[in-house]
C-alpha cells in the first residue's frame, strides 16, 4: 500500500507544526477533488473537507485541549472530530443520544470543550478559558470501553494506534479509493469509527446516515449514492434477514464486513454464498476498542473452509495463547500485540498524562491458534457462569440452544443461568437442553420467554441489561410463589410437592404421598441434597423425617410453622441474632468437619487426625438410618449393596484415570482390593484409599450378614442389642484376640475396624438415655491406646460419635450451613481427588492446597451427579430396545 500523501498546506496552520497529530486527519487535502463525503446536495471533496477541518481545529484553540464530542453520523461531528485530531487536541467521543452519560463524564474529566447537537444546531462550547489538563504527547483519542458506555473508564489511544490500524484495516479489506462506505454503525463505536478512518486514509468516501438497514429508504440511498461497503455486527445481520436483503440486488455493493461478536458459522457460509451470487465479498473480523478497532480479518477466499475462525492477524499484529490450566488443552486466552494496542485505560483526569502502560493486550477472549495461523475465538473468559459447582460456558450454551431450535441469549445470575428466549412457550425446551447437555439442575435455569435480545447502541448484545431483565422476572416469579404459598398457608405444604421432589431427586417415578425417603432407596449419598431441598419446601424437618411419608412430613411441617411455634412458646419470638440461622443435622456437620480435618492434616494446615475413622462410624450410623428399615430382607440387602456400588463406581473411575495417566495406582486399587492383595510390609500411595476400601468392605459384609434370614429376624427384633453385639465381636479384632497379627497398618483394615462401624450403627439405634450412655462409653473406653503414636486421633473420633449420639442438629449461620452441606454432599469425592491435587500446591500455600482440593472434589461430585442423571435418562430407553430385540428374536424362534 502506498504511503499517505504529504499535506499541502500544513505550514499555514496556526498550531505548532511539531505537535503530534494523526496523519490521515492532516493529509485530507492531498486527495484533492476526490469525493470525501457523499451528500444528497452534492459531494464534499477532500479539499473542501480539509478546509472545514482546519477551521474547526483553529476554533478549538492553539493549546491542546480535551474535547468531549457527542457523536452522531453527521458531517458536523465528522468535521469537528477530524479538526480536533488534526490540531493535536484530544477528542473524547461519547454516544450522542445519552446526555446523562455526557454529564457524568463532564463531572469526572472536566473537558475544556464540549461539542454536541443543540436542537437543529451543532454547538461547540468552550468550558474553560485555559486548558486544564496535562495531556501526554502520544495521546490522540479517548473512547469508552466497548459495552460500558455508562462507565467513566476510557481507552487511551495514540496517534500511532489510529494511523497504523487505519492502514492495516484498509490493506486487509482491500479498500480502494473508489470505495464508498455507508455509516451503518454509530461513529462513537470503535468499529464504526474505524470504517471512517480506513476509508479516509486511502482517499475513499463516506455516506453519513442514521438510517437502519431495515428501512427501505436506506437501500434507496445505497443505490443512489453507489455505496460499495456495508459494516455490521451480528444484530445487523439479524435485521438484514428480516428486511429481505437476500432477495434484493444492489449493483454497487462490493464489500460486506462483520465484527462486534460471533456470527454462527452457518450464517457466515450463507452470507458468503449470497455475496458470491450477488457480486460482493464477505469479510469476517475480530477486534476490540482496546486494539483501536480490529485485530484479525478472515478474507472471502477462506470463509467456507474457516467459517468458525476470525482469520489472520491484521498486518503488523500478532497473537499468542496464554493457556488456562483449568480448561482443556489447546484452549487459552488470546493475547495480542501490535502497533494498534492502546496506551492503557483512564479512570481519572490524572491518567491522561500517562504514557504507555502495556505492550500487549490480554483480550479476555478464549480461543485456539490453528496450525495454519488462523484464530478461532470460542467465547469470553468472563462469559462463564458457575452454577451448583459446574462451570458453564454461556456462549456454548447459546449455541446448544440454537442447535435445539431456540433463539436465546444466556446470562450469569450468580446462582443460576438466565435465558432470554425469543419464542413464547420455549421454556421447557430451554430447560431440557441446559439440564441435558450441561448438567444444570432445573432450579438453576431461569427463563424469560417471548423477549428478544437487548442490544447496545453499537448493536452488540447488552448482557448486563438482559441479566437485569431476567433477574427482575425471577423476582416477580418469586413474589407470586410467595403469595401463593401464603394463600395456601392454612392448608399447609402439599404432600404432592414432597412426592414430586422425591421423584426428581431420587429418580423414583413411583413416589407418592405414602412412600418415604428410605422406601424409595434413599441413602447417605442423596440424603444431604434431599434434606436441603425439603427444608426450603417445608421449613425445619422433624427428627426421623427420612422415615416419614410425604403426608406425615407435610403435617409435621404444618404443626411447626412459625405461628404455631410462637404460640407454643407463649408468644415469644425468635431472637434477632438467631434469625437467618439454620438447624443442620449433626450427621451432615460431622461429615463436613471430618473431611476438612483430613485435608487439613494432609496439607499440614493443622494436625488433628481421626477424620477418616469418624467417617467410618458415621457410615454405620447412616446404614442403620437409611437401609435397615421395615422393607423385606432382600430389598434391605440390595439397598446396602447399591450404596456400596455408588461408592465404588466413582472411586474406581477416578483411581483408574489416575493410574492410566500418572501411574500412582494399579488394578488392585481400582478394584478396592489393596487391603487383600497389597503390600503389607510398607506404607505406599497404594494405601491412599484404605478408607474407601474399608467402607465398601464393611457395607458388603453387612449386606451379606443381613441377607441371612435368621440374622435379619434377630436384627429386627433387637435393633439396639444387635449392633452392640457386633461391637463386642469387633473388639475381638480390635484387641487382636481373633487375629493376633493384623500387621503394622491395623488401623486401616476393615476387619479390625468392625467395632467402630458397629458403634455408629448402635448410635443410630439408641433411643433411651441408658442406651445412649452405653454407646458413649464404647469410644471412651476402647479408643485410648489403639493409636499409641497418634493419641489425638482417639479424641477426634470420640467427639464425632458423642455428637451423633446426643445432638440431633446444630444451628449454624445460613452461609455456613450451606457450605457445610455442600462439602458434606461431596465428601467422598473430595477424599478421592485430594491426593492428586494438594501435593502440587503445598509449596505455595497450605490454604491454597486445601481450597483447591475442596473445589476439585465438588466439581467431580457435580460431574458424576450429572453423569448419573444422564445414565438414568438413557437406561429406560436401552431397556426398551433390549426388550423389543428379545421379543423379535422370540417371535422369530417361534416362527422357525
Amino acid at each position: 500500500m502506498s504511503p499517505l500523501p504529504t499535506p499541502t498546506h500544513e505550514a499555514t496552520r496556526p498550531w505548532p507544526a511539531t505537535r503530534p497529530t494523526t496523519r490521515f486527519a492532516t493529509s485530507l487535502a492531498g486527495h484533492g477533488d476526490r469525493c470525501a463525503v457523499w451528500t444528497p446536495e452534492g459531494p464534499v471533496t477532500y479539499a473542501d473537507l480539509a478546509a472545514r477541518v482546519e477551521d474547526a481545529g483553529s476554533a478549538l484553540g492553539t493549546s491542546r485541549r480535551l474535547v468531549l464530542l457527542a457523536a452522531e453520523n453527521s458531517l458536523d461531528f465528522l468535521v469537528t472530530y477530524l479538526g480536533a485530531l488534526a490540531a493535536g487536541h484530544v477528542p473524547l467521543v461519547v454516544p450522542g443520544d445519552r446526555p446523562q452519560h455526557h454529564k457524568s463524564l463532564v463531572e469526572r474529566y472536566s473537558p475544556d470543550v464540549v461539542a454536541s447537537r443543540d436542537g437543529d444546531r451543532w454547538r461547540v462550547s468552550s468550558l474553560t478559558a485555559e486548558p486544564g489538563h496535562a495531556l501526554h504527547p502520544d495521546l490522540a483519542l479517548l473512547l469508552p470501553t466497548s459495552g460500558s458506555t455508562g462507565s467513566p473508564k476510557l481507552v487511551r489511544l495514540s496517534h500511532e494506534n489510529l494511523d497504523s490500524n487505519a492502514l492495516a484495516i484498509a490493506e486487509a479489506l482491500r479498500t480502494r479509493p473508489d470505495d464508498r462506505a455507508a455509516t451503518t454503525l454509530p461513529l462513537h463505536y470503535c468499529y464504526g469509527l474505524s470504517v471512517a478512518h480506513s476509508h479516509l486514509a486511502v482517499g475513499a468516501s463516506l455516506v453519513l446516515t442514521d438510517l437502519s438497514v431495515v428501512a427501505p429508504c436506506f437501500w434507496q440511498l445505497v443505490d443512489e449514492a453507489g455505496v460499495t461497503t456495508i459494516a455490521g455486527v451480528p444484530h445487523t445481520f439479524d435485521l438484514l434477514d428480516r428486511s429481505g436483503f437476500a432477495e434484493r440486488d444492489h449493483p454497487s455493493l462490493r464489500v460486506v464486513t462483520q465484527a462486534g461478536g460471533r456470527l454462527a458459522p452457518e450464517a457466515v457460509r450463507r452470507y458468503a454464498a449470497l455475496g458470491r451470487s450477488r457480486g460482493w465479498d464477505l469479510f469476517v473480523m475480530y477486534g476490540q476498542t482496546e486494539a483501536t478497532a480490529r485485530m484479525a480479518v478472515l478474507p472471502p477466499e477462506l470463509v467456507d473452509s474457516h467459517a468458525g475462525t476470525v482469520g489472520h492477524p491484521v498486518p503488523g499484529g500478532r497473537f499468542r495463547l496464554d493457556p488456562l490450566s483449568e480448561l482443556e488443552c489447546g484452549l487459552g486466552e488470546l493475547v495480542y500485540s501490535g502497533p494498534n494496542v492502546m496506551l492503557g485505560y483512564a479512570e481519572h483526569p490524572e491518567d491522561l498524562a500517562r504514557g504507555r502502560d502495556l505492550a500487549e493486550l490480554r483480550t479476555g477472549d478464549l480461543g485456539h491458534l490453528r496450525p495454519d495461523g488462523t484464530v478461532e475465538v470460542v467465547g469470553r473468559r468472563s462469559r462463564f457462569a458457575k452454577v451448583v459447582g459446574l462451570r458453564i460456558d454461556l456462549d456454548r450454551a447459546e449455541r446448544d440452544l440454537a442447535d435445539a431450535g431456540v433463539r436465546a441469549h444466556c446470562v450469569d445470575l450468580g446462582d443460576a443461568v438466565g435465558v432470554l428466549a425469543a419464542e413464547p412457550g420455549s421454556g421447557e425446551a430451554v430447560t431440557a437442553t441446559l439440564t441435558g447437555r450441561h448438567g444444570i439442575p432445573a432450579s438453576g435455569v431461569v427463563v424469560l420467554e417471548g423477549t428478544d435480545v437487548l442490544v447496545l447502541p453499537t448493536g452488540k448484545p447488552d448482557y448486563p441489561g438482559m441479566a437485569a431483565l431476567v433477574e427482575a422476572h425471577r423476582a416477580r416469579s418469586r413474589a407470586r410463589e410467595e403469595k401463593a404459598a401464603g394463600d395456601e398457608a392454612a392448608d399447609g405444604p402439599s404432600p404432592q410437592a414432597v412426592a414430586e421432589l422425591y421423584r426428581d431427586l431420587l429418580d423414583a417415578p413411583t413416589a407418592d404421598e405414602h412412600t418415604s425417603f428410605v422406601d424409595l432407596g434413599g441413602d447417605s449419598l442423596s440424603y444431604v441434597e434431599v434434606s436441603l431441598r425439603l427444608e426450603r419446601l417445608l421449613g425445619a424437618l422433624p427428627a426421623g423425617w427420612h422415615l416419614l411419608p410425604p403426608a406425615e412430613l407435610a403435617a409435621a411441617a404444618q404443626r411447626s410453622r412459625p405461628g404455631a411455634a410462637t404460640a407454643a412458646r407463649g408468644g415469644r419470638t425468635v431472637p434477632r441474632w438467631r434469625r437467618g440461622w439454620h438447624a443442620v443435622e449433626t450427621s451432615v456437620v460431622v461429615r463436613a468437619v471430618a473431611v476438612l480435618l483430613i485435608l487439613a492434616n494432609h496439607t499440614h494446615l493443622s494436625f488433628v487426625p481421626g477424620g477418616a475413622h469418624t467417617l467410618l462410624a458415621l457410615a454405620g450410623f447412616n446404614l442403620a438410618r437409611f437401609q435397615l428399615t421395615a422393607r423385606p430382607r432382600a430389598e434391605r440387602a440390595k439397598g446396602i449393596v447399591r450404596s456400596a456400588l455408588r461408592i465404588w463406581a466413582p472411586s474406581a473411575v477416578w483411581i483408574a484415570a489416575v493410574a492410566l495417566t500418572v501411574g500412582t495406582y494399579d488394578w488392585r486399587n481400582v478394584l478396592l482390593l489393596n487391603q487383600v492383595l497389597g503390600d503389607w510390609a510398607r506404607w505406599s500411595p497404594h494405601w491412599h484409599y484404605w478408607f474407601v476400601e474399608a467402607l465398601v468392605a464393611l457395607l458388603l459384609g453387612a449386606a451379606a450378614l443381613l441377607s441371612l434370614p435368621a440374622v435379619d429376624r434377630w436384627e429386627r427384633r433387637f435393633p439396639f442389642a444387635f449392633p452392640m453385639t457386633l461391637v463386642g465381636l469387633g473388639l475381638l479384632t480390635r484387641y487382636d484376640v481373633v487375629v493376633p497379627d493384623a500387621g503394622p497398618y491395623r488401623g486401616a483394615n476393615a476387619y479390625v475396624l468392625i467395632w467402630l462401624f458397629a458403634t455408629g450403627w448402635a448410635a443410630a439405634r439408641a433411643r433411651t438415655v441408658p442406651q445412649r450412655l452405653l454407646v458413649s462409653a464404647v469410644p471412651l473406653l476402647t479408643l485410648p491406646g489403639f493409636w499409641p503414636t497418634m493419641p489425638m486421633r482417639g479424641p477426634t473420633i470420640m467427639l464425632g460419635v458423642l455428637a451423633l449420639v446426643w445432638l440431633p442438629s446444630v444451628r449454624l449461620p445460613g452461609w455456613l450451613a450451606r457450605g457445610a452441606s455442600t462439602v458434606a454432599a461431596a465428601s467422598l469425592f473430595v477424599y478421592l481427588t485430594h491426593f492428586v491435587v494438594y501435593p502440587h500446591l503445598m509449596a505455595y500455600s497450605s490454604v491454597l492446597a486445601m481450597a483447591a482440593s475442596i473445589a476439585v472434589g465438588i466439581a467431580y461430585h457435580r460431574g458424576w451427579t450429572r453423569l448419573e442423571a444422564g445414565g438414568r435418562a438413557v437406561l429406560p430407553r436401552v431397556r426398551t430396545r433390549v426388550a423389543r430385540a428379545r421379543g423379535v428374536r422370540t417371535r422369530a424362534g417361534a416362527s422357525g
